[in-house]
């Protein structure tokens, strides 16, 4: 087991009707901006929870934070937070409004151009960011319960991130009712990005982290247990509660601890968003099995585990089970409904491995993945897989 630190800050508040908290949780006398998407949250109900949990507060609020957060819109909260001199920030919405935030946070006390933040990267270290908390309506990205936040600039293209010890939310509400009102393509999604997060974190080589394993197969097996019933017409308050439970735990720091991680599937993927505008969860999906076919030799041990271990697969050779890995885990996005080549997305793919080799040498990307051994002619050859 690697050498490693670890500190969560935030406060988890898990279960029905806790938004009520949101009284006690944010400090008296705070200026406060709520921060939200397209407006779901005005239909569902949870703005009037919101609201009347804030009743005889100071609030301000600010929507139309979309998937795939774009540093422009927030550039209007921005405005706002200057100009108001807000004290608190409340992400009320899914993992984009929640990414943000953070990066309001960070930009509303930062002196320079706010896309350095993101550029550069500059990591926001502890008290260098306005204080914030979320109430999560879209479990996926695990972004109630880190520090990570990724930021779109549709006019070059471009999807950045960044993170750091002071990006943590003081505390997140987790109401699983909120996935009643869910459509059945975002809950896929949802279940498609935590099981990725925690491949990421998995799906590198054979490791004596054992516990480790452990947690990753753990979240593995129960998203696939999850999700059938998730996917069904009724809500079943239980279900929903392991779903949520879930994405947070996919991608709040613990599960790659001590070990070595990939991201080289988000980090290709992150450039499908930016140029066709393909659901972030639905990119994971189109890269994970080219991914782990192109760098089979150096990953068959540790996908031989996940045969055995997630998928009970004892029988054949360690390639065999290998082999027999991937499709089961194919198969997986296909169960949700998600399909797995770009071709299936657009019909203008020709030249995009071109495209993403090309960007990852201008970013001076040239080696990712857990050996940073990846190189942007290797990703030319994953993406090309993927058409």
């Amino acid at each position: 087991m690697l050498n490693f630190e670890f500190k969560n800050p935030t406060k988890i508040i898990f279960g029905q009707g806790e938004i009520a908290k949101l009284s006690t949780e944010i400090p008296k006398g705070a200026k406060i901006l709520v921060l939200y998407g397209g407006g779901s949250i005005k239909s569902n109900g949870i703005y009037d929870e919101v609201m009347n949990a804030l009743s005889g507060r100071q609030v301000y609020e600010y929507g139309g934070i979309l998937a795939n957060p774009e540093y422009e819109v927030l550039l209007g909260a921005l405005e706002i937070i200057k100009d108001k001199e807000i004290s608190f920030l409340l992400a009320v919405g899914g993992g984009s409004v929640i990414d943000g935030t953070k990066f309001l946070a960070a930009a509303a006390k930062y002196d320079g151009t706010p896309w350095d933040i993101l550029s550069k990267p500059i990591r926001t270290l502890e008290g260098e960011a306005l204080p914030f908390g979320t109430v999560l309506t879209l479990p996926a990205t695990g972004s109630e319960m880190n520090s990570g936040y990724v930021i779109s600039r549709r006019k070059t293209n471009e999807k950045r991130s960044s993170s750091g010890p002071g990006s943590f939310p003081v505390f997140s509400i987790l109401d699983p009712n909120v996935v009643k009102s869910i459509p059945q393509r975002q809950l896929a999604n949802g279940i498609a990005d935590a099981y990725t997060h925690a491949l990421e974190q998995y799906m590198t080589v054979i490791s004596d982290a054992d516990l480790q394993d452990r947690f990753a197969e753990s979240v593995l097996i129960s998203l696939q247990n999850t999700a059938p019933k998730l996917l069904q017409q009724d809500f079943d308050y239980h279900t929903a509660a392991n779903y949520m439970w879930c994405c947070t735990m996919a991608l709040n720091g613990l599960l790659q601890k001590g070990v070595v991680t990939d991201w080289a599937v988000h980090a290709i993927g992150h450039e499908l968003t930016a140029y066709f505008g393909i659901d972030h969860a639905r990119t994971l999906a189109i890269i994970a099995p080219s991914h782990y076919h192109y760098n089979f030799e150096y990953k068959k041990e540790k996908l031989a585990q996940y045969a055995e271990r997630v998928w009970n697969i004892t029988e054949g050779s360690l390639e065999d089970k290998a082999k027999l890995a991937i499709e089961k885990m194919e198969a997986f996005f296909h169960s949700l409904g998600i399909k797995t080549k770009l071709s299936d997305y657009t019909k203008d793919y020709k030249g995009t491995a071109e495209r993403i080799e090309q960007a990852f040498i201008d970013r001076e990307w040239l080696g990712i993945g857990e050996f940073k051994r990846i190189t942007p002619q290797d990703v030319k050859k994953i993406v090309e897989m993927s058409y």
